[in-house]
């Protein structure tokens, strides 16, 4: 498996991660209000923070090993941001649903 195939699969695990990490502030640290924009800029912001960090850690283990820097921006960030929303949802409707229950 080539580096820019292993950051992909890594960038879509992240996304998941962040995902849950999202669903785990917004239903437990800080209550989501629906309709409030607060929450989605919060997830968003945490979204970010996880991509630049997997950006600056994938830059120093791989930066020698792929022929453009800026693949190792560049790969994986759609679907980063997809899985990190599609998951939030997914783990929002979870946390939720056994905090009614």
């Amino acid at each position: 498996m080539g580096v820019l195939t292993r950051i992909y699969w890594m960038r879509l695990l992240l996304g998941m991660l962040a995902g849950f990490i999202c669903a785990l502030y917004n239903v437990f640290v800080e209550p989501a209000v629906i309709g409030n924009i607060s929450v989605f800029t919060t997830g968003l912001m945490f979204a970010i923070l996880i991509y630049l960090l997997s950006y600056y850690a994938f830059k120093s283990a791989y930066f020698t090993k792929v022929e453009k820097p800026t693949k190792l921006m560049t790969t994986g960030i759609g679907i980063y941001f997809i899985s990190w929303i599609v998951f939030w949802t997914f783990f929002w409707t979870i946390f939720y649903a056994t905090i009614l229950a």
